[in-house]
């Protein structure tokens, strides 16, 4: 169970992620500055099992993978909306941040919910309000790549698996 975090429409990577900070690599640096112009608050009072719930084009301007790094590692186990920008959700997945279009959730679910997310069965429990709500589950692949924590975590998986099984 995570509490919300609510952001609007159109919340682009330069909120997320401000270009000043784009020469930062460390996933823990960005975290801390994960948010700062749009809720100074938020790396501060985010915690591990979060969700982030946006609006219409969720994660929308450059395609720059700090923003995904930043939320991921500032502890956000999902982010909810009614639609994404294509790079921003593809960088996500490829992280292993699972992001959830599903825009009645995204616009009923209030800030400071606890809800709780199924994200293999395509489940949303808003416990502040008992309202329940579904989108689509990921197909497989793109589960294991999310269950592996991101793509290349998982090609590592697969490629050892297969050095196991004796092949090259």
């Amino acid at each position: 169970m995570g509490t919300v975090f609510k952001y609007g429409d159109n919340i682009d990577t330069d909120v997320i992620v401000p270009g000043k900070y784009l020469s930062i690599n460390d996933p823990q640096e960005l975290a801390r500055i994960c948010m700062e112009g749009i809720d100074p608050e938020f790396a501060r009072t985010v915690k591990k099992g979060d969700v982030m719930v946006g609006g219409k084009n969720f994660g929308c301007g450059s395609s720059r993978e700090h923003a995904p790094i930043g939320l991921k590692s500032a502890g956000i186990q999902c982010i909810i909306a009614e639609s994404f920008a294509r790079i921003f959700y593809r960088n996500a997945i490829n992280l292993g941040l699972p992001v959830l279009e599903a825009p009645e959730a995204a616009r009923e679910i209030a800030a400071g919910d606890e809800v709780t997310v199924d994200v293999a069965k395509g489940e949303i429990l808003d416990h502040s309000t008992g309202k329940r709500y579904t989108f689509s589950p990921f197909p497989e692949s793109i589960m294991q790549i999310i269950l592996a924590g991101g793509i290349k975590e998982k090609l590592l998986s697969d490629a050892s698996k297969n050095n196991k099984k004796g092949g090259k």
